[in-house]
């Protein structure tokens, strides 16, 4: 089955009015895939992201299902936004506001926070996508998801980076595994077109979650900590992928312009997250 491109090449949809900024960043996510802010955030904050993560990390890896493989070494859990003390920085930076409602509307939705951590041994992963690319998108064109990264750590050589080959958010074939795998004939265009990122701390990027991707070998003696933050447009459907939630305190505590954003139930007590998706294909990483 020969790959579709699904892109509306003519139809890149920059807000009408939009200054340099937004412009480059829509230009960016439809064309690439993905863009990026040097320096979004102290290397102090960062840290303290990185010390959450290992929190949460040891909790979850405490009791049966609170992390997920995605291949040898590796692991993702998905936190609720309280694990977190820096949540409310992320969320209303201004340049993740400004990437959100530039791409996803004015209306958008925070779905996920979670981690991704590839320890000494994590091998390459399969090339993947995320999730199945939505009807929308396949027949119009639109984005209507982005994922934000940010790493715990100075990103080298040997950590095994992510890696993304630019463009890619557009392939679509009823070949794909699961609507996420492209079979192994269509890897020489992933391999030609492959980037590396090698993000510092502070740094954030923002990529469509349907370009195609995968973390590679690490062959270093340390872990590579990465937060996900999942946003949606509204009728997405991600939201019902997730478990996130907030306490009735700490909602009533955030900024109305946070609160805005959020689709998650509001609690009395939260519930440890049991992580519901297992990818099939990430379990089998390959050397």
């Amino acid at each position: 089955m020969t790959l579709t491109d699904v892109r509306q090449t003519d139809r890149i949809p920059v807000p009408e009015g939009a200054d340099e900024e937004v412009r480059g960043i829509v230009e960016a996510l439809y064309t690439d895939g993905i863009t990026a802010k040097k320096g979004a955030f102290t290397r102090e904050w960062a840290a303290r992201m990185g010390e959450d993560i290992e929190a949460a990390f040891q909790e979850a890896r405490s009791r049966e299902g609170g992390a997920v493989g995605r291949g040898p070494n590796r692991w993702y859990v998905e936190i609720h936004p309280e694990q977190l003390r820096g949540f409310v920085d992320l969320v209303d930076h201004p340049w993740v506001r400004t990437v959100c409602e530039s791409v996803l509307g004015p209306d958008y939705q925070i779905v996920e926070v979670g981690f991704d951590i590839p320890f000494a041994g994590a091998m390459n992963q399969p090339w993947h996508r995320d999730f199945p690319m939505p009807e929308e998108t396949r027949t119009t064109g639109r984005l209507t998801s982005l994922a934000f990264n940010l790493t715990a750590v100075d990103t080298e050589e040997d950590m095994g980076p992510f890696e993304i080959a630019p463009g890619t958010q557009w392939d679509w074939s009823d070949e794909f595994n699961h609507g996420m795998f492209p079979p192994k004939s269509h890897y020489a265009r992933y391999e030609e077109r492959a980037v590396r990122k090698y993000p510092q701390m502070g740094d954030i990027s923002a990529r469509s979650a349907l370009t195609i991707h995968r973390g590679t070998k690490n062959e270093s003696q340390k872990s590579r900590p990465v937060l996900v933050l999942g946003i949606d447009a509204p009728g997405a459907g991600n939201a019902e992928h997730h478990d996130m939630a907030v306490t009735r305190g700490y909602y009533e505590s955030l900024p109305q312009r946070v609160r805005d954003h959020l689709v998650c139930p509001v609690v009395d007590e939260l519930t440890p997250i049991t992580q519901k998706h297992t990818i099939e294909g990430l379990v089998m990483g390959e050397a």
